[in-house]
């Protein structure tokens, strides 16, 4: 991905907190690796699904811990991505 002209504002560390939510999303959710199959991408019927280790999740699998994971990951990826950056910036 290219880089942004924009300036951005450095970004506050994670709090121990914060880390917290995410680890327990992360180890209640149904465990890994996750494949997301798309219709019309990855094959060509059927409905589009995130197959786990276990089932596949759509819309009547997916336990109340996996859609907290999932609908948290738009939030706590770039949160994780910008405390990796702030790690890495440290001397």
């Amino acid at each position: 991905m290219g880089q942004s002209t924009m300036e951005v504002t450095p970004p506050e560390a994670m709090t121990e907190a914060e880390l917290e939510e995410i680890r327990a999303r992360s180890e209640a959710a149904t465990a890994g690796p996750w494949v997301s199959y798309v219709e019309g991408r990855d094959h060509l019927s059927g409905d589009s699904l995130i197959m786990t280790a276990d089932q596949d999740i759509q819309r009547t699998n997916a336990t109340v811990a996996d859609q907290d994971f999932i609908a948290h990951a738009r939030q706590d990826v770039p949160r994780l991505l910008a405390e990796v950056a702030l790690l890495r910036r440290r001397p």
